[in-house]
């Protein structure tokens, strides 16, 4: 027993990402009594733990906190992705990692650049915080009785700390929303019309924007909480299972090799969509559709300049914000009808790096882009090796994953779509759009999935719970059923709320 780690706690997590905070902050309101260990392969790289890198001041401190991010095989600072986006070349954004092998198999489209992220905080130190409401078959039907669904999306805001207000003062998001409203919203309910995206993102008394991570889900409540405990660079490489009940994890310390048993009542896999399944796997705990009906977001992007654009004397440029204030984000929502989601951000508040900003008249470049429902299918999945082995030393991962006639033609319509936006808004700066390699929007879903009974199709219940596996709950993207094109953390975070308040009424 390594001398890190307890012996036993009531609640295990294994990941500190926004759903793993969301399930040790609900438990710190609702059952403060409760022991709380929580686990993460990665080291802590900011402060407070959990918290986003883009709150990190020092350019050269940032970028030391996404190098630390970057799994077991992290390579030097200086090898991180620059340049605007052109290419469809294998490359991974500052603070994620590629899945090295077995991303693509020979007949398939694959998702070449799928990514992870290994630190205290997960991708919720990494994430654009943009936290739209699901609409239309993006909900979650079984949930939707009695405003259960709702209530939980709400629950969600509220431990993300989302507003809508963050850029009102940037001087020419209304001309951007006024253009693609004009172009947008006709025949449109009003939830669905263009609006400022809700951002999980929050201004000091100072005037500086504070972007959240897993630091703000959990709150004072938990940091403030005796009974709970952070324990990074601990890698999880099993959860026990005792009498068909989950009875606590396996753990190994990545600082001395040394493996402990830690007993629990409840343990929570909250990884990601592909690490979570890989857990699952590794402890021989395998439901039919563990790892199934993986989806990605197929995501085209277009960059304009805003037509008709004067230089604002007065507007605010970047200063303590560590932002161009000029143009924020805004939102179009997904609807059936259009099945896709839209945003439109200025350029530095983007991952991607659609273009340069022009020097003589900043935040007159925008970037549009379009996130692709996909078709839900079986057949679609992460498969975990029974011989070799990843980086951590768990299941090697394979995955298949194939796009429909249906997916290609959202595609197409989609491009189609970003160019009438983009050109409603200003001109723009290439002939075409661009289509991310797949594997590009981190918004992986499916793979631990949720559903009203268990009839093989499903991996957990609508608290999480997973079949055939007492105590056992999952968490993450993973866990959301329907496919969606809209950036899916609200929602995850909104489920794992369900399922901590079942373990909360567990403990009682």
């Amino acid at each position: 027993m390594s001398e890190r780690y307890p012996e036993s706690v009531d609640v295990a997590i294994v990941g500190s990402g926004p759903t793993g905070a969301a399930y040790a902050r609900i438990l710190s309101e609702r059952a403060p009594a409760a022991t709380i260990a929580m686990f993460e392969v990665g080291p802590t790289v900011s402060n407070p733990p959990g918290a986003h890198v883009k709150n990190i001041a020092d350019p050269a401190e940032r970028a030391q906190a996404q190098v630390r991010s970057e799994g077991p095989l992290a390579r030097d600072v200086t090898d991180h992705v620059g340049g605007i986006v052109k290419t469809t070349q294998r490359r991974a954004r500052p603070g994620t990692f590629l899945l090295e092998e077995g991303f693509q198999v020979e007949g398939e489209d694959g998702l070449p650049v799928a990514a992870f992220s290994s630190n205290v905080g997960g991708m919720a130190a990494h994430w654009t915080g943009a936290c739209p409401r699901p609409n239309d078959s993006e909900r979650i039907g079984f949930l939707e009785d009695d405003g259960v669904f709702e209530d939980l999306l709400a629950e969600g805001d509220r431990l993300l700390g989302v507003t809508t207000d963050a850029f009102d003062s940037s001087p020419y998001a209304p001309l951007i929303r006024e253009r693609l409203a004009a172009a947008a919203d006709a025949g449109r309910d009003p939830h669905e019309r263009v609006q400022r995206m809700p951002l999980a993102v929050h201004r000091r008394d100072d005037g500086r924007l504070v972007w959240s991570g897993s630091d703000v889900v959990m709150g004072d409540v938990t940091r403030d909480n005796p009974n709970f405990h952070l324990f990074d660079e601990s890698l999880v490489t099993s959860v026990l299972v005792e009498n068909g009940r989950a009875a606590g994890v396996l753990v190994s310390d990545r600082r001395t090799g040394e493996s402990s048993e830690v007993r629990a009542r409840f343990v929570v896999v909250a990884a990601d969509a592909l690490r979570t399944p890989q857990l699952l796997w590794a402890s021989g705990i395998r439901p039919a559709a563990l790892g199934r009906y993986l989806n990605d977001q197929a995501q085209i992007v277009f960059a304009v300049r805003i037509r008709d654009f004067t230089i604002d004397a007065d507007a605010e440029g970047a200063g303590s914000t560590g932002l161009s204030e000029y143009s924020g984000v805004t939102w179009v929502p997904f609807t059936d009808e259009a099945p896709f989601h839209g945003q439109v951000m200025q350029l530095d508040a983007s991952p991607i790096k659609l273009a340069d900003d022009d020097p003589a008249a900043p935040g007159s470049i925008v970037g549009l882009g379009l996130f692709c429902a996909k078709d839900l299918q079986w057949q679609d999945r992460v498969e975990f090796s029974a011989d070799a082995t990843d980086a951590y030393g768990l299941p090697a991962m394979t995955i298949h994953y194939t796009l429909t006639d249906r997916d290609r033609e959202v595609v197409e319509r989609a491009k189609a779509e970003i160019v009438r936006l983009g050109t409603a808004i200003g001109e723009p700066l290439d002939d075409r759009p661009f289509q991310m390699p797949l594997g590009a929007s981190l918004h992986y879903q499916g793979t631990t999935r949720m559903g009203p009974v268990d009839d093989g199709t499903s991996v957990c219940s609508r608290e999480s719970e997973v079949w055939g596996t007492p105590g056992l709950f999952v968490a993450g993207n993973g866990v959301i059923p329907t496919a969606t094109a809209c950036n899916p953390t609200l929602t995850s975070v909104a489920l794992a709320v369900s399922g901590a308040r079942a373990i909360a009424a567990g403990l009682a």
